[in-house]
């Protein structure tokens, strides 16, 4: 799979751009501030039909200008596809697979896989366990569409709940069979995604360690730990063990939704423990082992977007990634840096044909 052109309209501060790419490395180069990132959050939102970085849609739009479009025209499996997303003020987001419109945004995951590799990566480190539950669900979503109509419908029952309940707290009342409807659904929905969740770590876990053993020279241990309230017993026990906590605090205090995804590093946190270079090594290993294991699979290699990553490597782990990228099959490429010179020098390392566009 490769994406030929994009072709974007207000988007961000970018009032209209068209690329035509190399089929293999594309470079944007530039000061800061002139949209590298913004080019790259575009090719994204084809994918996800929504920004990596802004999950405001409308603060997507130009300053200045009531809407944006982005189209991209893919080359997936021999056959040509054409994306478009666009947004007007007041109006409902369009996303449109060869012409036609999608009746739920959710349809068009996983039809044109893509990892992006970002400093904003770290919010996966710093940031609560929401941040990491989303990294999980984008990985699975990508490839199983029943994961992600599970975990819409089991957040779609979470906010009714919730909303029972602080029904009851306002109007000084209870009803236990009404309460018990949405139980049995979150029961339903969430036993799918806790079973989901655990047989994809079981087979993550093993390709994100060996990724880091690359990255880091095999200089330490690394883990990742599943953490679910539903390991220490039935949902629906927990549910009703928890019913006077949720009753007080007018919200469901136990379930999928207080999920996480520990990370550790010789046995410690590695928010607390590891150094600055650990860190980025870790989410790097991450984020490879993200697109091995959507190409395994997908069965199709997904789009790699490298957002200011020399910027944030030390040469040493620059050149360790590159050389991974040179030695493996991995598809297309895109890079961002400030330096022209530094990204030329090392895209020619690569033994690939590249593209250089300066912005």
């Amino acid at each position: 799979m490769y994406l030929q052109k994009l072709s974007l309209v207000n988007y961000k501060n970018l009032s209209h751009q068209v690329f035509d790419f190399e089929h293999k490395i594309n470079c944007f180069v530039g000061g800061n501030g002139v949209g590298k990132t913004n080019v790259m959050d575009a090719i994204y939102y084809l994918s996800f039909a929504k920004s990596y970085f802004n999950s405001v849609a409308i603060q997507n739009i130009r300053h200045g200008e009531d809407f944006f479009m982005l189209e991209g025209n893919y080359l997936v499996n021999e056959r040509e596809e054409q994306i478009l997303c666009s947004l007007k003020k007041g109006q409902k987001k369009i996303v449109k697979r060869n012409g036609k419109s999608y009746d739920k945004f959710s349809d068009h995951i996983g039809k044109l896989p893509l990892v992006i590799i970002s400093p904003a990566d770290r919010d996966l480190i710093v940031e609560g366990s929401d941040t990491r539950r989303k990294f999980v669900d984008g990985v699975i979503s990508q490839q199983n569409q029943g994961y992600l109509k599970a975990l819409l419908a089991y957040n779609k029952v979470l906010v009714q709940r919730n909303a029972l309940l602080k029904f009851f707290a306002a109007n000084r009342t209870f009803d236990a069979q009404n309460l018990q409807v949405y139980n049995e659904q979150l029961v339903f929905y969430g036993t799918t995604i806790f079973k989901e969740r655990s047989q994809f770590l079981q087979a993550f876990i093993p390709i994100f360690k060996k990724r880091y053993e690359t990255i880091a020279n095999a200089q330490e241990t690394v883990a990742l730990r599943y953490k679910s309230q539903l390991q220490e017993g039935s949902f629906l026990t927990l549910l009703e063990d928890a019913l006077e906590k949720d009753r007080l605090l007018q919200y469901t205090s136990t379930g999928l939704h207080k999920d996480d995804l520990l990370f550790e590093i010789e046995g410690f946190p590695v928010k607390k423990f590891g150094s600055q270079g650990q860190q980025k090594s870790f989410l790097i290993a991450l984020k490879l082992a993200q697109f091995d294991f959507i190409k395994q699979e997908s069965k199709t290699t997904p789009l790699l977007l490298l957002d200011d990553i020399f910027d944030k490597l030390d040469e040493n782990r620059v050149s360790q990634l590159i050389a991974l990228v040179n030695h493996e099959d991995f598809g297309q490429i895109f890079i961002t840096d400030t330096h022209a010179e530094r990204t030329e020098e090392v895209v020619k390392r690569i033994n690939h044909s590249y593209k250089m566009f300066q912005l």
